[in-house]
């Protein structure tokens, strides 16, 4: 019985263990999201600021010369813009910023001590 008891009390602070080192990387990751949600929320800001402003002028200045082609023009250049946003974006999720790798190498750990 006291063997038991003592491997039910081991594996409670091993769950608590790792419990707090998630809480902890939570709050990491809590900071990579903010900056991803900024970053996103400022490409937005950009391209809608971009298209008023600027598509307006560029149209207004050579419709006379090339008519509805630089309605395609511009739309291929803010398609380019919108592209790498968004690679930025991919980026970041790329580099693993929004994972808990210490969290997940010490239960992968502890799953092959298990078994």
């Amino acid at each position: 019985m006291g063997g038991i008891s003592g491997l039910a009390k081991n594996l409670f602070g091993l769950v608590v263990s790792r419990v707090e080192l998630a809480a902890l990387e939570m709050s990491e990751v809590r900071n990579h999201v903010i900056e991803l949600l900024a970053i996103f929320a400022g490409a937005v800001l950009a391209v809608w600021f971009a298209l008023a402003y600027g598509t307006a002028t560029i149209v207004m200045l050579a419709w006379d010369s090339w008519g509805w082609k630089i309605l395609l023009v511009m739309f291929l250049v803010f398609l380019v813009i919108t592209i790498v946003l968004v690679m930025k974006g991919m980026a970041m999720l790329k580099q693993g910023k929004l994972a808990f790798p210490e969290t997940m190498n010490e239960l992968r750990h502890d799953r092959d001590a298990l078994l």
